[in-house]
């Protein structure tokens, strides 16, 4: 049966070092409005945007170079039905050496076809992926989500949804 979790891969010329501290810079290519540190095992965070979108993550995997994997602890979107759709969903980014290049498998494990979010959150993270992290890793300068405006304010005018 094929996996329907979420994933998307990036190939870039860098070092397994440089994408891990990349990955670990969430201010850097997700968004500018994240509350905590995101660079060690344990420790949680809050992304928010307005009230449209907050997450408190838990990182349960740092293995330098390798992995990173958070746990999505507590989560609330105010346009869905479900609105803690995303709790208890894992992210997951693999690092791998392959023949002088290096690929992120990005997997949000969890986020499936099946839920309400999908199609927006797919987009989201396409976006925040393959541009935003992919250019701190290549260029050094992301395009991370400001606390207005910005990719955020952008989705909600494509897929209609209510910003408080």
């Amino acid at each position: 049966m094929k996996d329907k979790n979420f994933t998307t891969a990036i190939l870039v010329k860098q070092s397994p070092k440089t994408v891990f501290n990349a990955v670990n810079n969430v201010r850097g290519w997700w968004s500018e409005n994240i509350e905590g540190p995101t660079d060690e095992l344990n420790a949680e965070f809050i992304y928010s945007y307005k009230d449209v979108h907050v997450s408190k993550m838990k990182i349960i995997a740092f293995v330098p170079d390798r992995k990173v994997e958070w746990l999505v602890v507590e989560n609330h979107f105010n346009f869905t039905r479900n609105k803690s759709e995303w709790s208890g969903t894992k992210i997951v980014f693999e690092i791998t050496e392959i023949e002088n290049q290096t690929k992120i498998q990005f997997t949000h494990e969890g986020l499936v076809p099946e839920y309400e979010c999908y199609q927006v959150c797919q987009d989201a993270w396409t976006s925040y992926l393959q541009g935003s992290l992919k250019n701190l890793i290549t260029k050094g300068v992301g395009k991370p989500n400001p606390k207005e405006g910005g990719l955020n304010a952008e989705l909600i005018k494509k897929w209609g949804l209510p910003e408080k």
